[in-house]
């Protein structure tokens, strides 16, 4: 086996996590089970992570800064600020349209963590992340656009997170991603409508 930094080491094992809890979900998802999809010793896994703590926390980032990337690089002024942040949307609803089961995975690592002794603070680490990155989002096209907002930032970040999230364990239980345009409509509409004229 190849010498690789252990910050490469930890991403492929993150990697290799992120496709075996994907198809065989987290509880029947084991440290043997991960390193033999990356193709490495248990070992190597105890040497990047020294626990599975730390192995969760890895992939409810992975995954995260994945789509983060994406809303991220589809955000960039456009003519209005709703059809700004309707692009924004519309990246995030291509990523879940194109990987429910990262999605998927996504809430079954928050209720593993909120079943699972000493893990409840990952839970509560997964949603703060979705909050601050909205809230980010949020301060980074109020630069770039130069507009105010009738209500706080963080509010308004937290409302996005819960509706984003809502409107995908909705597509993931149903399977029905044909009225999302429309709400992804509305969302943009209203956070478009909350701009105040000095």
């Amino acid at each position: 086996m190849a010498r690789m930094p252990s910050a490469e080491r930890r991403r492929q094992l993150t990697e290799a996590a992120i496709r075996a809890m994907t198809r065989d979900g987290v509880a029947r998802t084991t440290t043997r089970s991960i390193c033999a999809e990356a193709g490495v010793s248990l070992s190597v896994f105890h040497y990047c992570f020294d626990s599975k703590q730390a192995l969760v926390e890895s992939v409810i980032r992975a995954i995260t800064d994945d789509y983060v990337t994406v809303v991220r690089e589809a955000i960039r002024p456009r003519a209005t600020l709703q059809e700004t942040v309707r692009a924004g949307f519309q990246a995030y609803w291509d990523h879940v349209s194109d990987r429910p089961g990262e999605h998927m995975l996504t809430y079954e690592l928050t209720q593993y963590a909120l079943r699972e002794p000493g893990f409840g603070h990952l839970a509560r680490r997964q949603y703060e992340l979705y909050r601050d990155t909205y809230a980010e989002l949020i301060e980074q096209l109020r630069r770039d656009m130069g507009f105010e907002l009738g209500v706080p930032v963080p509010v308004l970040a937290r409302y996005l997170a819960a509706m984003t999230d809502g409107l995908t364990l909705n597509f993931l239980v149903l399977g029905d991603d044909t009225s999302a345009a429309d709400v992804l409509d509305m969302i943009a509409e209203h956070v478009a409508g909350l701009v105040v004229t000095p």
